[in-house]
């Protein structure tokens, strides 16, 4: 069975062959991702320069006045909700400027909010690697294909289900939904995309089994 230690020594082997390397975590909403990828990026970079950064694909949910202008806020969350085109274009971006002087922006995520946020990750020209997590990853329709394409390797995590519900029932309720509402949420949406993202296992390098 994998370890923490095993997954360290995997990532730290993506970025010793020379440019910058690019490893997605991917898994069902509530799976452990953001966890996982935090831990890595802080391990690999230890006290030291730092050269791994975690870029979240929820810098490209759409905002909440596009969703309802497209009509589409009851299922924020759904693959097209998001921006998967701007998502795959950052990465090959990333790729691409590795070895430039520039520091590449990407955007981040506000949970209190529930928005993205521009230009609030800053990848130095001097990072080796990018781990960068999210549901769709692997979903192979659309823009979401290049956003596969643009990345090194992608693993996949999973765990108890009843756990991961849980999670995302209290993480609803933590930034503001009522304990019904935030039941009914999960229920109605977040697992309708659970059991999408949960399609592409196969796909993925390697299947991770949290918690570790």
């Amino acid at each position: 069975m994998l370890t923490f230690d095993d997954l360290l020594c995997r990532a730290r082997s993506l970025a010793q062959g020379g440019g910058r390397a690019l490893l997605g975590v991917a898994g069902s909403p509530g799976a452990g991702k953001t966890t996982l990828a935090r831990r890595l990026v802080r391990e690999l970079n230890g006290t030291g320069e730092p050269w791994a950064v975690q870029v979240p694909m929820d810098g490209f949910h759409l905002a909440d006045a596009e969703l309802d202008r497209l009509g589409r806020r009851d299922r924020k969350g759904a693959p097209d909700t998001f921006d998967a085109a701007g998502y795959a274009a950052l990465l090959r971006r990333l790729r691409e400027e590795a070895d430039g002087e520039d520091v590449v922006y990407a955007p981040g995520f506000e949970r209190e909010l529930e928005q993205p946020l521009a230009g609030a990750v800053p990848v130095p020209p001097g990072v080796r690697l990018v781990v960068t997590e999210g549901n769709y990853l692997l979903l192979d329709t659309g823009a979401w294909r290049r956003v596969r394409a643009a990345l090194d390797e992608v693993w996949f995590c999973e765990g108890d289900e009843s756990e991961r519900v849980r999670r995302l029932v209290a993480r609803h309720e933590e930034f503001g939904k009522g304990h019904e509402e935030a039941v009914a949420w999960v229920l109605r949406s977040d697992q309708r995309n659970a059991a999408l993202v949960a399609a592409t296992r196969e796909r993925a390098d390697l299947v991770v089994s949290l918690p570790l």
